[in-house]
């Protein structure tokens, strides 16, 4: 593993056996805000101005996803319940040199920090508005009871991942998805759109994040 600066002057991890970096070269910073946080949580949360969300993260990884939106939380007064699935978390030593402290309030980062370990455990309070729990284990064997408003796919790409785009993974990540929830990703490809279509979605191209055109996003019918 090593750290690379990607185009907005934030670090992302570049993982040797995938053959890939966790997030964005063109900017990990904007690419997590952007996909994940504005076209997937603040869209669901300002439907109808809602003060409480759940969201799973698939691809947990390097924890960005989670602390822009913990951070996000408390700024607008939202309590998130928040799960993220990780079959191989990252050590605490390579999550805390992210440099991710700089893009979140002190405390947030401290508390993270604090409780990235037990969360692997069981579900723990990040923040008096935040929850959260990091499955260790692979999608397929992932349950729940809860049922989640918004979903982060944040898989490896296809390419390098291709197991985790199947018809059966997201069929079983969005078994746990409410109606009515909101589905995003940075990928758009014609057998993505496809599988989600036939899932029960109702599907949309949204503008990408730096370096991409177009992302999707699907909401749950």
């Amino acid at each position: 593993m090593e750290f690379v600066i990607t185009g907005d002057g934030s670090s992302t991890l570049y993982h040797p056996e995938v053959g890939e970096h966790y997030h964005s070269k063109h900017g990990a910073l904007q690419e997590s805000r952007h996909v994940f946080l504005e076209t997937g949580l603040a869209f669901f949360l300002q439907k109808e101005d809602i003060k409480e969300a759940a969201v799973l993260e698939v691809g947990f990884g390097t924890g960005l996803n989670f602390l822009l939106t913990a951070d996000y939380a408390a700024k607008a007064e939202v309590a998130i319940n928040y799960c993220g699935i990780e079959a191989f978390p990252l050590e605490e030593a390579l999550i805390f040199a992210t440099g991710y402290d700089q893009f979140v309030h002190a405390d947030l980062w401290h508390t993270f920090t604090e409780q990235y370990g037990p969360a692997l455990q069981q579900k723990v309070m990040v923040s008096p508005q935040v929850q959260l729990h990091i499955a260790h284990e692979k999608l397929l064997n992932f349950t729940s009871d809860d049922k989640f408003d918004v979903i982060y796919f944040d898989a490896f790409a296809a390419i390098h991942q291709p197991e985790m785009w199947t018809d059966e993974a997201l069929a079983k990540v969005c078994s746990f998805l409410k109606v009515g929830g909101v589905f995003v990703t940075y990928a758009i490809t014609g057998n993505l759109k496809r599988s989600m279509k036939a899932l029960g979605f109702a599907v949309e191209k949204a503008p990408g994040a730096p370096g991409k055109r177009e992302m999707l996003r699907a909401i749950k019918m």
